[in-house]
């Protein structure tokens, strides 16, 4: 099986030595996703902007691998702070609420204090 690395150009990918994402098959892993904004590796103070740009760094890795959120079929985002995933719901329901995939939330510390969600996906590439 042929194994596809995808890069977000962001430094942090070089300085750990992971992929934004692998795709192995009609399989696409996208790694636990912060809410940068890699173009300028700015964050929003905004757990609700995070979430945003979070899915929009997905997005971005899914297309590269010829998939979309609408292939998502499973999903996992970490909180430190647990209370704030509810604030999240709307943009997360906007993004996934055709391919509603199994889904978990975590609540444990992130590696930057500025970090307020990651989330971490698994698309199946329609045939």
């Amino acid at each position: 099986m042929k194994r596809q690395l995808i890069s977000s150009g962001s430094p942090f990918e070089a300085q750990i030595g992971y992929s934004r994402a692998v795709v192995a098959g009609d399989w696409v892993f996208v790694s636990g996703t912060t809410g940068f904004d890699y173009a300028t590796m700015t964050i929003s103070d905004d757990v609700v902007q995070q979430a945003e740009q979070c899915l929009q760094n997905i997005q971005a890795a899914l297309q590269q691998a010829g998939a979309s959120l609408d292939d998502v079929v499973r999903v996992n985002y970490v909180l430190p702070d647990a209370s704030l995933f509810e604030a999240c719901w709307p943009v997360l329901r906007m993004h996934f609420g055709k391919a509603r995939p199994a889904a978990m939330m975590i609540s444990a510390g992130l590696l930057d204090p500025r970090m307020k969600i990651e989330i971490e996906v698994t698309a199946l590439k329609a045939s």
